[in-house]
């Protein structure tokens, strides 16, 4: 027998495996990739660790076999292929085709019978045999020649004669004669009542096989074993012809069409960067790595003149305390940001583009030079393509946007230089043929300079009231330990949901209402639903409100204060929401609870920069219903805008069929919840919970108000339909939102992407307009040589540091902006309260 070894795959069942091994893998945009990525991780660990000369894959063609006409029930138990995998399978065609492998398929007959047929013709032509498989049936092909390789557990498992032997105690031959007796489940090949692997090889093990077994059946002395056998004579015969494989097909076989060869190592990298596999394409030879360059080349201040024009783009980027340039095709360095080079980075005229120009404007900022003329940023045009990235760094970006870059890690700065020269033009095709650029431009592109302005303001912060805060929760938290061990009549890790869940529910013997994996739950839900029969889970819930605030702002917020200016600086993202919201890190401004007496006291912490400004805060009046009006036309809707009325009590009066005047506060509420959860995507489960009422009334609630505002209805229908069609859902100003769930199967995944569909047009909408108010106060602000100060953008709301002087002036403008900047079908309409600080504000008439 030759040295030489053929490698066979069994790849059909190795892409069932892997299908169902990794659920829920896809790529962003929605293409599932859980069987290709198992199956190629597999591939390629047999290629690198056997290093096969050659080889060849199988796979079943369809389920129409020949063991099917024998036997009808044949893998009856086994569905349809999935869907999700039939989708899969041409792709991982393709991907065996690139790393130049044979495919071997035929009409009728299952990947194990080529696998039969295949490793007997290697073995007459001399081959030795690897079958890769972790099938049972496929061991009977085990002999002095042919081996079987399980590359799963560790290292894998080999099979030779001996390894069969040692696992079944039976020759390889005689595993059709084992699984005849005990039945296969993955084949669904019947096996006999009351005989199980044991029974089943201890009698192949004494007879050598079925036939001689039916041969000599009177020797079987148990009564109850032998009447079983021979009641199945007929059943178990034909198991055996079903388990036994076929090794004589008629397939052309030629060793060398089986050579392992040359790779397309270009079109593997094609279909790993289409399926977002980034491991693999780091594993190929044509992943770029960080390329061996010189230093930056330096430019003196003085030559930075003949290298830069005053309509010129100007690249910028900065890395590791280093700050480079691109103009005119060449990456440089300047030797120092002499008089020139501040010049030329102040200049409105020097178009500048980069990564993240808001974070280089701000560092510049602090060093005294500023950085106008902001053009196009990467970042922010990828954000606008995509809002639903999980990263917006330079190397995810040209991942997507550039076709030869591959994944890459720890890259240069001259890299980095070069790879946003390239994006930009990329970018700004895509974000021209989606009619996108405007919004970018308008919208995204001047917002960065306004948010660069309110990160370097800051916020005042009374540090002596948070310091008193912490003693007095220091205190309160103690208090609260010693009540919780003293009702749970034990000392406890009170932060462990092990040990808590001992104590509520094996101790305290408290009701169990939902379970996760590793227990009964303790979440927030299931102890405001156990507080209702218990007094310890409301101090729990407690405890962990004061810990969290104490621990995320409390305690924090005065380790934030920079020493050199004495105020927080917050940082604003702008490219961290699907619907275009902006959020805030160290500290995030957003969530500071408004509700709770904590939450209310470091709002009180906010206070005006000096004893002669003030705090004004701006905030849209439902400025979300106002939208919907805007973008259903529901003439109810906004016909009631139009005249100023209480949306609640107009809604309220619409459900109940009453009078205006007739509607009581409790029936507002009710009303109040069903037009805010129309905009979420409310569900009548949703609406029954948080109002304590049952399924039908919601029910009843919300048709009473589709009844009333038939628009809504039409729009939430329309939305859901264009996000099928189209795949995305857009704002007023376009900005896009992709639904990649739209269709999924799994009913609670849709549901989320359908109210996806309904709100993002509405809070993106009311992002975008809050954006155009921030650019246009900001502009006049600057124009108008204002000392206010724009410091905070918390959803719906802007707040300022204005000084006394300028406050008649600041209303005007601001409130004139945020009102009349976009306009809509109904008014829009903002309500001004003035403080010393930002919970003492009181309403300005």
């Amino acid at each position: 027998m030759s040295d030489i070894r053929l490698y066979l795959i069994d790849a059909t069942a190795f892409c069932y495996r892997a299908f169902y091994a990794l659920g829920g893998l896809a790529t962003s945009f929605g293409q599932p990739t859980n069987a290709i990525y198992g199956f190629t991780n597999m591939l390629n660990k047999i290629l690198k660790e056997k290093s096969p000369a050659y080889l060849g894959v199988c796979f079943d063609v369809s389920r129409d076999t020949v063991r099917l006409k024998k036997f009808a029930e044949y893998k009856i138990n086994r569905p349809p292929m999935p869907e999700g995998l039939v989708a899969q399978l041409p792709f991982i065609r393709q991907i065996i085709s690139a790393y130049g492998l044979t495919i071997f398929q035929k009409q009728g007959f299952e990947a194990d019978d080529l696998l039969a047929t295949l490793s007997k013709k290697a073995k007459d032509k001399g081959l030795a045999v690897t079958i890769i498989s972790s099938d049972k049936d496929i061991l009977q092909l085990v002999d002095e020649n042919t081996l079987v390789y399980s590359p799963y557990k560790d290292a894998g498992t080999t099979y030779d004669r001996q390894g069969v032997f040692q696992r079944f105690g039976i020759e390889p031959a005689q595993i059709p004669d084992m699984l005849a007796l005990m039945g296969d489940d993955v084949d669904n090949i019947p096996g006999v009542e009351g005989i199980g692997e044991k029974t089943a090889v201890e009698l192949i093990k004494r007879f050598g096989s079925i036939e001689a077994l039916f041969a000599d059946i009177n020797a079987i002395q148990q009564d109850k074993l032998k009447a079983t056998l021979k009641a199945n004579i007929d059943k178990i015969k034909l198991n055996k012809e079903l388990a036994l494989l076929d090794q004589g097909l008629d397939l052309d076989f030629d060793p060398d069409t089986l050579k392992v060869g040359p790779a397309d190592y270009k079109e593997l990298f094609r279909l790993f960067k289409y399926f977002e596999f980034k491991k693999f394409i780091q594993n190929l030879p044509v992943s770029e790595g960080p390329e061996q360059e010189g230093p930056c080349p330096k430019v003196t201040d003085a030559q930075l003149k003949n290298l830069i024009g005053p309509q010129d783009e100007l690249f910028v980027h900065a890395q590791e305390k280093q700050m480079l340039f691109s103009a005119r095709g060449k990456i440089f360095c300047l030797d120092n940001l002499g008089a020139h080079a501040v010049d030329v980075l102040s200049s409105p005229e020097v178009r500048k583009a980069g990564h993240d120009l808001k974070k280089i404007k701000v560092a510049l900022a602090k060093d005294g030079i500023a950085l106008n003329g902001l053009y196009f940023d990467v970042m922010l045009a990828a954000y606008i393509l995509n809002p639903s990235k999980a990263s917006y760094a330079l190397e995810e970006i040209s991942w997507d946007y550039l076709p030869d870059a591959a994944a890459m890690q720890n890259i240069s700065a001259q890299k980095a230089m070069d790879l946003i020269v390239k994006l930009k033009p990329a970018l700004e095709q895509q974000l021209q043929e989606k009619n996108l650029f405007n919004l970018f431009k308008d919208v995204e592109i001047p917002l960065a300079e306004v948010l660069a302005e309110m990160e370097l303001s800051g916020i005042k912060l009374d540090v002596d009231l948070l310091k008193d805060l912490s003693r007095q929760l220091e205190s309160r938290l103690a208090q609260l330990i010693d009540d919780i061990y003293q009702m749970s009549g034990c000392q406890f890790n009170i932060n462990s949901p092990k040990q808590l869940r001992q104590v509520l529910f094996e101790r305290l013997q408290l009701k169990v209402v939902k379970r996760t994996k590793t227990g009964p739950s303790t979440d927030e839900e299931v102890l405001r639903f156990l507080a209702k029969s218990h007094k310890l889970p409301e101090l729990l819930l407690e405890y962990r409100q004061l810990t969290k605030l104490k621990s995320t702002y409390v305690d924090v917020l005065p380790a934030l204060v920079d020493p050199k200016t004495g105020r927080l600086h917050t940082c604003f993202n702008q490219a961290a929401t699907e619907t275009g919201r902006l959020s805030s890190t160290n500290p995030n401004l957003q969530n500071i609870p408004v509700k709770t007496d904590i939450g209310r006291k470091i709002r009180q912490a906010i206070i005006a920069f000096s004893p002669d400004s003030w705090l004004l805060s701006y905030d849209y009046s439902q400025i979300e219903l106002r939208i919907l009006a805007h973008i259903s036309k529901d003439e109810s809707l906004i016909s009631a805008f139009k005249e100023d009325k209480d949306i609640h009590k107009i809604t309220a009066s619409l459900i109940y069929g009453l009078e205006e005047k007739d509607v009581t506060g409790q029936m507002r509420e009710v009303a109040k919840k069903v037009n805010f959860g129309i905009v979420y995507g409310l569900t009548a489960y949703g609406l029954a919970r948080d109002l304590g009422i049952s399924n039908a009334e919601a029910d009843n609630f919300i048709a009473a108000y589709f009844l009333r505002y038939p628009g809504v209805k039409v729009y939430i229908e329309d939305q859901i339909q264009k996000a099928r069609d189209d795949g995305f859902v857009s704002t007023i100003l376009g900005r896009r939102r992709y639904i990649p769930d739209i269709n999924h199967k799994n009913p609670a995944i849709r549901e989320l992407a359908q109210r996806q569909a309904v709100n993002t047009p509405i809070q993106g909408s009311a992002s975008d307009l809050i954006k155009l108010a921030m650019i246009e106060i900001g502009r006049q602000l600057k124009q108008a040589d204002s000392r206010a100060k724009m410091i905070m953008q918390i959803h719906d709301e802007l707040v300022f540091d204005v000084p006394e002087k300028e406050l008649a002036q600041n209303m005007e403008l601001v409130k004139d902006r945020m009102e009349n900047v976009l306009k809509l079908e109904v008014p829009i309409r903002v309500s001004i309260k003035k403080g010393k600080n930002w919970l003492e504000t009181e309403e300005v008439k």
